[in-house]
């Protein structure tokens, strides 16, 4: 970190000591959990080490914070079949956000503080050094046309993670793309910001080898472990590994986290129960460009489909 940067973190440090607000304080302590330089690095990258608007970031997601009880989140357990239930729900439209849409934003939400509490803290103590952010696999089997239907919750659930837990992961890997995916991204990729445009790696089929390169075999999701990307054979361990099931190892520790920590604060406080709903900012305009970018493409590529089959149709009819 050149001097430059390290100035900016001292100036930024020394705002945050101005702040008066014994909740902010209480958040901030909960976040940075103990690793306030780094936390200051991540708001200042994200705002390109401007300094003002660095610190506003912050204070603003210190703010989101407190008026949403973030701080109570691994404390307020949801009932398990919502699992299920946001996995097979048809997500949301245009006209608002529906039951099912909040939950999956509170589970997204318990997820990320699960990363930060208590995932890296104890890598971090396993490992003898400060690690702090991880990498991410996203799978795109079965991405489809329909998909217009989450566009206004994914972006909702990035403009959460972009404004409030900035710089938390190191890269994107993009595995079992199909053609709708390839066609967005040639249009979307030139919008990104460069630093983000870094961050995301699209691999050919399930993206098996060259993520072996940066995890072991256990650690590799299920739709990872395909031998073929066109195989709908997982591998020999099948639907156990599973990472979307909820009896997978994973979400059983983070739902009897969730459920001792609920336990262990009633005895002491009682606090309020039951699911909460967040506050959805609004998105970034250049967010928002983005996914006006990504509605079009995909009713240009809709309706060339639909050409298609209707010439295939027509050819059909006329021969007979």
């Amino acid at each position: 970190m050149g001097g430059g940067n390290q100035e900016a973190v001292k100036q930024l440090q020394t705002l945050m000591e101005n702040v008066d607000d014994e909740q902010l304080k209480n958040t901030f302590q909960i976040m940075h959990q103990g690793y306030q330089t780094e936390t200051l690095i991540r708001f200042l990258k994200a705002r390109d080490w401007n300094i003002a608007k660095a610190h506003k970031m912050l204070i603003d997601c210190l703010n989101w914070r407190v008026e949403n009880e973030i701080d109570n989140v691994l404390r307020k357990p949801i009932p398990m079949d919502l699992y299920r239930a946001i996995r097979d729900s048809q997500l949301i439209g245009m006209s608002g956000y529906s039951k099912e849409d909040k939950y999956y934003i509170q589970s997204h939400i318990q997820l990320n503080e699960y990363r930060d509490q208590v995932i890296l803290p104890t890598a971090t103590r396993k490992h003898g050094r400060y690690i702090g952010t991880c990498v991410k696999v996203l799978d795109m089997t079965g991405l489809k046309f329909s998909a217009l239907n989450q566009l206004r919750l994914l972006t909702a659930i990035s403009t959460i993670d972009d404004l409030n837990y900035p710089e938390k992961t190191d890269t994107y890997y993009i595995v079992n793309v199909p053609y709708v995916f390839s066609a967005c991204w040639k249009v979307v990729k030139p919008l990104l910001q460069e630093r983000t445009r870094r961050k995301i790696q699209v691999l050919q089929g399930c993206g098996k080898e060259e993520l072996l390169k940066v995890m072991d075999y256990a650690s590799l999701p299920h739709f990872c472990r395909k031998e073929d990307s066109k195989s709908s054979k997982h591998h020999a361990l099948g639907n156990i590994g599973n990472c979307f099931s909820f009896n997978h190892a994973f979400h059983q520790q983070l739902y009897n986290h969730i459920k001792q920590q609920s336990i262990i604060v009633e005895s002491i406080s009682p606090i309020r129960q039951g699911s909460f709903y967040v506050d959805i900012p609004e998105p970034d305009p250049d967010d928002a460009k983005i996914a006006k970018t990504i509605e079009t493409e995909f009713h240009k590529l809709e309706n060339q489909k639909n050409g298609f089959t209707n010439s295939l149709n027509g050819l059909r009819v006329n021969g007979h």
